[in-house]
């Protein structure tokens, strides 16, 4: 299951994006994020428990300003992810 954090608006789309199916709750986005907007939570998939990453919730309608000096190049919760669970939409208007 994917799961979007972030929004659309005027200016554009910005989402992480978290597959529950591929994370495995290592935790290395969470330590590798300079912002500290990452959190690990347990969630019920497929009628299990399981421990994954997510968004904490006082981020989830910022992901623009706060995850901000990471893009386009540098987005480090996605590049430590070895599962490849974690990706980003943005998409800014012109």
């Amino acid at each position: 299951m994917i799961t979007y954090y972030g929004y659309k608006d005027g200016s554009g789309e910005y989402f992480i994006s978290i597959d529950s199916d591929k994370c495995n709750g290592c935790g290395e986005c969470i330590e590798k994020c300079p912002k500290k907007i990452l959190k690990l939570e347990t969630v019920m998939i497929n009628l299990e428990d399981k421990l994954v990453s997510s968004v904490k919730e006082e981020f989830r309608r910022q992901i623009k300003y706060v995850c901000n000096n990471c893009h386009p190049d540098n987005i480090l919760c996605v590049l430590s992810c070895k599962e490849k669970a974690i990706t980003t939409i943005w998409n800014q208007e012109r």
